[in-house]
Formats: structure tokens, C-alpha cells, sequence
């Protein structure tokens, strides 16, 4: 099993509750290896499909500053990487300014608009049952849908475990399969996942990067979350509230990272709390 960060501090160290029965801990917290042993339930793979069915995320708008290569086809200025003029829209600027510049002729060029996600999902055991089973069948529904996308995948508890390392090839059976295989258990450490993910994210640009957080938001374990939150490029929370729930924490990790809350109270509710995250 890969133990990458340091182990455990004894019995949890002097601990402080925090708002709404939070504790807030110096638990040290390890990234360790996803059991590769067992056994995935196919009824959530059912419910996955049936996210998926619903579920339509907008893609990203087309950025011309962006990276030029294989993508979409959009106008941009010329910058001397393109010899294919749009032309009508060349001609429109032409009409205005009789000595154009460089920049006044419109080319067409292949432009990525590829989002960089982190998905944090909560496997701790107040997410235990249906609970778990509806965020698992999310990340699947969401790989589908953003297999075009660089996505990583971060199960957690007490630890957490990568079940998909940045910019591996999407594959959404393969990363449902993974998730299905870790049991839930353990107490809830949201602030080492958040960690996980900016580091994962760190070697991308800003603009492209994001988080998605899976979870009950009930905090019981490790540090303050909140400060993580704030360093994010940008972060939205998925509450499940169909049980043990810390809203106003949620509201709060959203909030400091810059992203919405969405809550949700089954699986019906997943598919359109989803979309409008990634609608803007």
C-alpha cells in the first residue's frame, strides 16, 4: 500500500470544537493506496446510468487567448499561427479601420477549452448506505460526462486515496469501478482531500481548474478546511443532507472558494444540482 503522507499523531492530539458540533483536530492524514479487493455493487451502476440520462453539463465557453491545437474551430485574432482567414469577419473590421493592424484579421484556429476537475468524494462513515451509494453514482455520471476533460478523482475519509490521477485517460466504467471498491468508514477529514486536490490542480492554469466536493460536510477530524478552501482555484459543494448534515459549513467552504452549494436529499436531485454548478 503507498503511504505518501506522514502517518497518524496518537490518539487525535488536544481537539476543538467548531461550529456546529465541527471538531477540528492535528490529525495527520495519509494517501493511501484504493483497495483494489472489494466488491463493487452493480445497483450502483444502475443509478449512475440513471444520473447520466439526466444529467447535460454546458460545455466551457471558447476561449480565443486560450491554448491553440486540437479543439473546437473559433475566430481569433491573427498571431501569426494560422493562415486561415475568416473572412466575412475580416471584412467587417476592414470597413472601419481602412489601415488595419495585424490583430484587425480574423483567423480560425482549433482552440481548447479543456477543464481540469478535481471530484472529492466522501466515503466516511456518516456518508455510509444510500448516501454513499448516490455521490459514488454522481462521479460516475459526471467521468461520462467529462471524459474530454483532465479529471481526478479523490475518495476520502480520515485519509483519503486518488482513485484517478490527473489527466489519466477517462475511462467512467473503470473509475465507477474504483470508487464502488472502497468501503465506507472512518471519520471525516475535509481539509487533507482539499490538500490532495491542490496539489493535483497546481500544475495546470487557474482558469481551467476547479473542485467538486461530494460530501455531508460533517468535519470531525484534521484541521480547519476552511483556509484550503480559500487557496482553491475554485471549489462547489454537492451536500448530501438526507441525514447528518453540516450546511452552513458547506455554504462556508463554497463561499471561500469562490464556487456555489448545491444540496441534494437523493439521487433524483443530483442531475440538475449538478448542471447548474457547472453552468457558470
Amino acid at each position: 500500500m503507498l503511504r505518501i503522507a506522514g502517518g497518524r499523531s496518537g490518539a487525535g492530539g488536544p481537539q476543538r470544537p467548531g461550529r456546529g458540533g465541527r471538531e477540528f483536530t492535528d490529525d495527520a492524514a495519509e494517501l493511501v493506496a484504493p483497495d483494489a479487493d472489494a466488491e463493487a455493487e452493480s445497483a450502483v451502476r444502475e443509478r449512475a446510468a440513471r444520473i447520466a440520462a439526466r444529467l447535460a453539463l454546458p460545455r466551457p465557453r471558447a476561449d480565443p487567448t486560450g491554448r491553440r491545437g486540437a479543439g473546437r474551430l473559433a475566430s481569433a485574432p491573427y498571431r501569426g499561427g494560422s493562415d486561415e482567414i475568416d473572412l466575412d469577419r475580416t471584412l467587417e473590421i476592414l470597413a472601419e479601420r481602412p489601415v488595419p493592424e495585424d490583430e484587425d484579421i480574423v483567423v480560425r484556429e482549433r482552440t481548447r477549452t479543456r477543464r481540469s476537475v478535481a471530484l472529492l468524494l466522501d466515503v466516511s462513515g456518516s456518508m455510509r448506505g444510500e448516501r454513499v451509494r448516490t455521490a459514488a453514482a454522481a462521479v460516475g455520471a459526471l467521468a461520462a460526462e467529462l471524459a474530454d476533460d483532465a479529471l481526478t478523482v479523490i475518495a476520502f475519509w480520515s485519509d483519503a486515496a486518488i482513485v484517478h490521477p490527473l489527466g489519466e485517460p477517462v475511462r467512467p466504467g473503470e473509475v465507477l469501478d474504483r470508487v464502488l471498491r472502497i468501503p465506507a468508514r472512518g471519520l471525516t477529514n475535509i481539509a487533507f482531500p482539499l490538500e490532495v486536490a491542490a496539489r493535483e490542480l497546481a500544475r495546470v492554469p487557474v482558469r481551467d481548474a476547479r473542485v467538486l466536493l461530494l460530501s455531508d460536510c460533517v468535519h470531525n477530524a484534521g484541521p480547519d478546511p476552511r483556509p484550503v478552501a480559500a487557496r482553491l482555484p475554485r471549489l462547489d459543494v454537492l451536500l448530501d443532507a438526507d441525514g447528518e448534515k453540516d450546511v452552513d459549513l458547506g455554504r462556508e467552504l463554497a463561499a471561500l472558494g469562490r464556487g456555489r452549494l448545491r444540496v441534494v436529499r437523493g439521487h433524483r436531485d443530483v442531475a440538475p444540482a449538478l448542471a447548474a454548478l457547472f453552468g457558470r
